[in-house]
């Protein structure tokens, strides 16, 4: 069963790596993404994440059973942080362990494209003269859709 984190708190992507495999011998595959809050033009001060507890966590952990049913996944962890970031730091962190690793990339693939388009939080870019809230993108709705069964 799949571990769905959403936290204030940092995380250690080798601790969370060791915790999820353990002693386990039948990984071949462990696949992590780690986004973190991107400052391109050199102006952002911080992101600000929002989310409703209870109700994001029930969201994440069906999309992690869904890519659990999917493939053959031995393990999957999702930590998605909230509250003020700066640029540079972590926010969200995905793992999957499988037998062999186009399972594991597919199922990162596909958690991270939900997570990018229909999780539920809310983002707030500010730049220090203004605050915005920030939208999807349509890239992030097109790549969910090689999902969806036809």
């Amino acid at each position: 069963m799949a571990s769905v984190s959403v936290q204030l708190d940092d995380f250690d992507t080798a601790t969370e790596i060791a915790a999820l495999r353990g002693d386990r011998t039948d990984v071949g595959a462990i696949v992590t993404f780690t986004g973190t809050v991107r400052d391109i033009d050199g102006s952002l001060k911080s992101m600000t994440l929002e989310h409703y507890p209870g109700m994001t966590e029930r969201e994440l952990e069906t999309i992690a059973a869904e890519a659990e049913n999917r493939w053959p996944l031995l393990g999957c962890r999702i930590i998605h942080r909230y509250g003020e970031l700066k640029p540079a730091d972590n926010i969200v962190l995905v793992v999957t362990l499988s037998a062999h690793r186009q399972a594991a990339f597919e199922a990162a693939d596909f958690l991270m494209d939900f997570l990018k388009s229909r999780a539920p939080f809310w983002k707030k870019e500010d730049t220090g003269h203004d605050a915005k809230w920030v939208d999807a993108k349509e890239t992030d709705e097109t790549a969910l859709k090689r999902w969806q069964s036809p």
